[in-house]
């Protein structure tokens, strides 16, 4: 087994497709690294998470789309609900299950969950990774409950996006290269028609990490030596504009 894996080493890291699921394999180390590969990832769940009321009845039930390995879970601590965690990479779900979260592993397209179970569908950073985006805006739907809450963030399908997410951003230490297809980003009026056909009325708004912030981290994290876990993450706030990243909140009717 160790020849086999110095083996590996030796090759280095495999060169994989454009948002393919196995890069997530390859970087499981860096989930849980406030400074690492996913730091975006652990600020935008704590945006997320905000928009999450507390759960008003026992026993409440959050059903977290994607939830790879586990990063709403520090953010909803306290607020009441039994966070059950959907993902396809078992790697990610280890992880997840350690920080408290009950695990199902599973495509997202096709959730094994019953009706109407959820209080609230959390599907963060996820529908741009996914090729039939719209089957997974059928499933959160399915699985919320009238009157359920559904939370959301991704790209846009926008020149701007493609720009900014995958041209600029995959040359800074903060976003894994490879890790989105930009073919894939959701165009924030389909993504709300879409919701609209399945009884949910979301609204949308646009988010970016706070500008000075994120160069002070930036410049932060360049000079940190060892003890990066002192680096103080930036904040995501509303912008005006949907046209690279934004953030989506609606209600299912009945």
């Amino acid at each position: 087994m160790r020849d086999v894996a110095a083996s590996a080493a030796s090759t280095g890291p495999r060169v994989l497709p454009r948002n393919d699921p196995r890069q997530y394999d390859d970087l499981a180390a860096e989930w849980w690294r406030p400074d690492g590969a996913f730091a975006m990832l652990h600020w935008l769940a704590a945006a997320r998470a905000a928009l999450v009321p507390p759960a008003t009845r026992p026993d409440e039930l959050l059903v977290d789309l994607g939830c790879g390995a586990g990063l709403l879970a520090p953010h909803l601590a306290g607020k009441g609900y039994r966070h059950v965690g959907v993902d396809l990479t078992r790697s990610a779900l280890l992880q997840a299950a350690e920080h408290g979260v009950r695990v199902v592993q599973g495509d997202a397209t096709a959730v094994p969950l019953p009706d109407g179970c959820a209080d609230v569908v959390s599907a963060g950073e996820l529908l741009e990774h996914v090729p039939a985006w719209p089957r997974v805006v059928a499933e959160a739907c399915r699985l919320l409950r009238p009157g359920g809450l559904l939370v959301l963030d991704t790209l846009n399908d926008t020149a701007l996006a493609r720009l900014v997410a995958v041209r600029i951003a995959e040359r800074l230490p903060t976003v894994p290269r490879g890790i989105h297809d930009p073919r894939l980003f959701v165009d924030a009026r389909a993504l709300v028609a879409e919701c609209a056909r399945h009884g949910v009325d979301l609204r949308v708004r646009g988010i970016r990490p706070q500008v000075g912030g994120m160069l002070a981290w930036l410049l932060r994290r360049a000079r940190a030596t060892g003890a990066t876990s002192t680096v103080r993450a930036p904040r995501i706030v509303p912008t005006r504009s949907t046209a690279v990243l934004y953030q989506g909140r609606g209600v299912r009717k009945g």
